[in-house]
């Protein structure tokens, strides 16, 4: 194995038990998620509706000791899920970039770039794309993880891959996410069951 990077279960297993804490304070309380010590020469950059990829953010940030910046829009998207996934689909069809809360002002010191996001309609979010095609990432090592809700991850590498020119793209980490679905559907489900009874 790799002196220089060897996780092990036991080392593994503190950052492993905050988990469900991670995610309890992600619901809890809103986190601007950008920690910029200049001192790392790895960033994890993500974006997160559910706090799924923001716990694996804060996981991958703690191992790493890495700077994290979380990919944020200039106006938030709703909070309501069905509202959300409409603007979702209205950015990705018709190729807009929303603007950034802000703006990395030096992406080169960075050697890697841990690329966190969600799938939105088996797709890259708009803000990701925009977060992207803002900053110059030649020369810079991109390691994607990615959850989704049970369809796959679509063309979202395809968009990164485009988006980055002069990166290297590495084999992504992928998670299947789908509880807010999940929930949606069964909760769907036991209305439309109920209402028949």
């Amino acid at each position: 194995m790799n002196d220089e990077f060897n996780l092990s279960r036991r080392a593994l297993f503190p950052f492993l038990t905050g988990v469900s804490l991670l995610a309890q304070d992600a619901v809890a309380q809103p986190l601007t998620g950008s920690i910029l010590s200049g001192q790392s020469d790895t960033l994890v950059a993500w974006h997160s509706r559910s706090g799924n990829t923001r716990v694996i953010a804060g996981i991958i940030q703690r191992a790493l000791k890495s700077d994290q910046y979380e990919i944020l829009p200039q106006q938030p998207y709703p909070a309501d899920y069905l509202e959300m996934v409409e603007q979702a689909s209205n950015e990705r069809k018709s190729g807009f970039n929303p603007p950034l809360l802000n703006n990395l002002a030096d992406l080169k010191k960075y050697k890697t770039v841990y690329l966190g996001y969600p799938i939105w309609g088996m797709s890259l979010p708009s803000i990701v794309r925009s977060f992207l095609v803002r900053h110059d990432f030649s020369g810079i090592n991109i390691i994607p993880f990615i959850t989704h809700g049970g369809y796959g991850i679509g063309d979202s590498v395809d968009i990164v891959t485009k988006s980055t020119a002069g990166a290297t793209i590495s084999a992504p980490f992928i998670m299947q996410a789908d509880q807010e679905r999940q929930t949606m559907e069964k909760t769907l489900g036991w209305l439309v069951d109920v209402q028949h009874k």
